[in-house]
């Protein structure tokens, strides 16, 4: 009850500073989320702003140090902000990765890294960086993340809340199909884009390209996530459970048996997605290496509703023993 208290005194902060940044500003509540996250974190407020908003704004920021809260109270404190902007006919491809979505895919990326003492991650698609801060606050050993993503005003919310949880992660605002500067990481999670990509002359760099107008973003995404693996490093894509269907499946399941392993797929609960259509699945991959091997045999699951914990406590045996018996990792 009182972490619910901190996360709602935190949220209010934010949402009521956002509103005046974006009233002053004349732009969007997220603008003004993004903007009132930079400065509660720089302690300071720009002079272009009157004497009487930067008193307003100071008092608020006052009334709360990041020192007093946790990592998840001030990721959730930014998520309900978000959600709250978000309510305003927000496109599909800003919607944000569920908590209970990201709490399992962390579930499976602390048991696939277990044996390593420290990780570096990528998020090829990493949105406004909510999916790739409940892994950080999950997983129980130093981490060093990449983050990339071509919307400006996802990126600015994901610096604003990452850098007020103070995770040691590096940035990039661009398109995440062309080149990305990174070294390759231990592990790569992303929720993927879903759609066509537009730009052909970019796409024609890879092998998952489409034979005749637009390619799907998905498969591309895909594939620059095994590029930017090590070998032997995991994958986990938050991918449509139509991936395997239509006339690209094909291309994209003879390129999977070239370049990874699949280690399972665990489809999450119908519930969970307004439509049926619009659900997905966890996609378990680990890239091709000298000593990577497939598992004895994959693991595949319907996941029950996260509101059942019974049920989910099945699951999670079955999946406990799966990773005592099958993986190979």
């Amino acid at each position: 009850m009182a972490e619910f208290k901190k996360v709602e005194s935190f949220y209010r902060l934010l949402h009521e500073t956002a509103t005046i940044l974006s009233e002053q500003d004349q732009s969007t509540y997220l603008d003004g989320l993004a903007l009132t996250g930079e400065y509660l974190v720089q302690g300071g407020i720009p002079d272009r702003f009157d004497d009487q908003t930067k008193q307003d704004l100071l008092y608020k920021y006052e009334s709360i140090s990041l020192d007093d809260l946790t990592k998840e109270e001030i990721r959730k404190g930014f998520q309900l902000a978000i959600l709250k902007g978000m309510q305003d006919g927000v496109q599909s491809h800003h919607a944000m990765t569920p908590d209970a979505v990201a709490l399992f895919v962390g579930y499976l990326v602390e048991k696939t890294i277990s044996k390593k003492e420290r990780i570096t991650l990528l998020d090829p698609a990493i949105g406004t960086g909510n999916l790739v801060s409940a892994l950080l606050n999950q997983i129980k050993k130093p981490v060093f993340s990449y983050g990339s993503e071509v919307d400006e005003t996802l990126i600015k919310l994901a610096y604003a809340s990452l850098n007020a949880q103070e995770h040691d992660i590096q940035l990039y605002h661009q398109d995440s199909l062309k080149s990305l500067m990174i070294d390759p990481v231990d592990v790569v999670v992303t929720d993927l884009p879903v759609g066509y990509y537009p730009d052909d002359q970019t796409a024609s760099n890879y092998q998952l390209k489409a034979d005749s107008g637009h390619s799907l973003a998905h498969h591309l995404m895909i594939e620059q996530g095994l590029r930017h693996a090590k070998e032997g490093g995991f994958l986990f894509f938050l991918i449509p459970n139509f991936l395997f269907a239509g006339d690209e499946a094909k291309k994209l399941n003879s390129f999977l048996k070239e370049e990874a392993v699949i280690h399972g797929l665990l489809q999450l609960p119908l519930t969970m997605f307004k439509k049926e259509e619009q659900a997905k699945s966890i996609f378990f991959l680990q890239k091709k290496g000298e000593d990577v091997e497939p598992p004895k045999e994959a693991l595949m699951a319907e996941l029950p509703s996260f509101s059942e914990p019974q049920a989910l406590q099945g699951i999670v045996a079955k999946i406990d023993n799966w990773f005592k018996t099958s993986f190979t990792g």
